[in-house]
């Protein structure tokens, strides 16, 4: 009697709804549309504010160009947003979050010239650094 019982509360327990229990996230959206042609949509959207569109068209040199961005939630609480293109010229993502080129020190500027005014007076050196002339 108690073993019909147990599997009776198992199988109610089994057969109950599941709530996610490790918290993953859930995809909400997955729209996919592809032409075969080299032209295609494609959306996402999870439960956990991550999401993604791109959009593909036939570029010059019968590649597919790429054009989309994305979005997620960073670990400090801010929404990052990414844009970009992936054409004939690569790929250019373009964000305030990402990280970007120092500025070169006014010397480099000085050592540029100084090696334009030796190319132009024709002075060479080897590969180790020695003038030739």
């Amino acid at each position: 009697m108690k073993s019909a019982i147990f599997a009776c509360l198992f199988a109610v327990a089994l057969a109950a709804p599941q709530q996610n229990p490790l918290g993953l996230a859930e995809v909400l959206v997955d729209e996919r549309v592809d032409n075969g042609d080299g032209t295609f949509q494609y959306n996402f959207q999870t439960s956990n504010d991550i999401s993604g569109q791109r959009t593909g068209s036939i570029g010059s040199a019968g590649q597919s160009n790429i054009a989309g961005g994305y979005r997620f939630v960073s670990p400090e609480g801010e929404t990052v947003e990414v844009t970009y293109v992936a054409d004939e010229n690569g790929y250019q993502p373009q964000s305030p979050y990402l990280p970007t080129e120092h500025p070169l020190p006014a010397h480099v500027y000085e050592l540029l010239a100084i090696a334009e005014q030796q190319r132009a007076q024709g002075i060479q050196f080897d590969n180790r650094g020695f003038r030739l002339n």
